[in-house]
């Protein structure tokens, strides 16, 4: 069984594209508008005769059917061209950024369709997507929570929901949220992982039990249970049983995310050159996984090795430039340099994207203390402190494995 079980999300382009037409004006005139692909899709001069915006539309949503970006993007342009007031062109323009993932303009696009047709949970469906592909979790939870609320029964939107809670660390909204797919996801590996950890971080002792007891019931010896066990024994830093549950999934060499798990196995053992290995293998795999490129800026900067460890870091950045722990990884490296001014600079870049993160108040005050300014240290070490006290839970250990695309 694949990990990607538990993210098989398409995008929304069948409930997009098939209430879109119906948001068409009528064509404007009896002459229809040219057919070939080299056509211009509206008037070229005073006298040519208005596109049809129905066939433009039909057209565009012919060629997303058929993975032909390019090819829609201009013919849903060419509809908001004739008729700026389509939310279903701008709808699908969506699809199309998302299918490119080209983030921005696919929310650009899709909160345009959003206010011109409020009343369609898909386009806010696609909203949250966008946000969720971009790990933007808070940011996609208000548009899947409004998606649940018109469609409580719906799966798809529900489990999306419950997994931004599960990655924002609000374990009882995710238990919650989750517990009414049982009936449709418990003989999934994956939701039970994530069920089981929300309900034991949310105090839901029964809940707990009765996704534990329902994930060794699946107990079948494949790879994938293998992995799935090994990931509850890292989150209860088992490390040594997690390693051989990870060993063990390694037999199946198609599992994504193995070697992944065995590297951050290896790191939390301090066993830096096995983890540096298996985090490259990942990467051999997974080359676009910033996670991957991340942890091994970690294992570098761990072996003292500068030069790698940045290199790496930047690496994760430029594949995901909200990975907070880069920055803080960059600053730590800057620190080690000397180099206060840079350090600070990443230090503020990491608090940007994760305020609350109490070792970058920690590193902050510690470079501004070896810079000689005492007072603004102790109000970060204060900081530090503070947050620490407020969050005793060490949150979960990372997992691609629930993040993968199944396009």
């Amino acid at each position: 069984m694949s990990s990607a079980r538990i993210t098989s999300l398409s995008f929304v382009l069948l409930l997009l594209v098939e209430m879109a037409t119906a948001n068409l004006p009528r064509q404007t005139s009896s002459a229809p508008a040219g057919n070939g692909r080299s056509a211009a899709p509206a008037a070229s001069s005073a006298n040519a005769r208005p596109a049809d915006p129905a066939k433009l539309f039909q057209r565009g949503q012919d060629a997303l059917t058929h993975g032909q970006l390019d090819e829609a993007e201009r013919d849903f342009r060419a509809v908001l061209q004739v008729d700026p007031q389509s939310g279903g062109a701008y709808a699908n323009l969506g699809v199309v950024y998302m299918r490119r993932k080209q983030w921005d303009k696919a929310l650009e696009t899709l909160q345009k369709a959003e206010h011109l047709m409020p009343q369609v949970a898909g386009i806010r469906l696609n909203i949250g997507l966008a946000y969720y592909r971009q790990n933007e979790f808070l940011e996609a939870i208000p548009a899947f929570e409004s998606v649940v609320r018109d469609q409580p029964d719906a799966v798809q939107p529900r489990y999306l929901l419950g997994l931004c809670y599960f990655f924002a660390e609000r374990w009882a909204d995710a238990a919650t949220t989750l517990e009414p797919l049982w009936n449709q996801e418990s003989e999934h590996l994956p939701y039970l992982y994530v069920l089981s950890n929300a309900a034991h971080r949310a105090g839901r002792k029964d809940l707990d039990d009765r996704a534990t007891t329902q994930l060794i019931k699946l107990s079948d010896g494949s790879p994938a249970y293998h992995l799935f066990v090994g990931k509850s024994y890292l989150n209860s830093e088992q490390y040594d049983s997690a390693l051989k549950e990870f060993q063990a999934a390694a037999a199946d060499p198609k599992l994504p995310f193995v070697h992944f798990n065995l590297g951050y196995a290896y790191l939390k053992l301090q066993d830096f050159a096995r983890a540096r290995d298996e985090f490259l293998k990942d990467a051999a795999v997974e080359p676009d996984l910033a996670l991957n490129y991340d942890e091994l800026g970690e294992v570098y900067r761990l072996m003292q090795d500068d030069k790698n460890a940045e290199k790496s870091y930047r690496e994760a950045l430029r594949r995901d430039p909200r990975m907070a722990n880069s920055h803080l990884g960059l600053a730590k490296i800057y620190q080690h340099q000397e180099k206060y001014p840079a350090a600070l600079v990443e230090i503020d870049a990491a608090e940007k994207i994760d305020p609350e993160r109490a070792d970058v108040h920690y590193v902050r005050g510690r470079v501004l203390l070896q810079m000689g300014r005492k007072a603004e240290a102790k109000k970060e070490m204060e900081a530090a402190l503070h947050i620490n006290r407020a969050q005793m839970d060490t949150g979960t250990v990372p997992s691609p494995e629930l993040m993968q695309d199944p396009q």
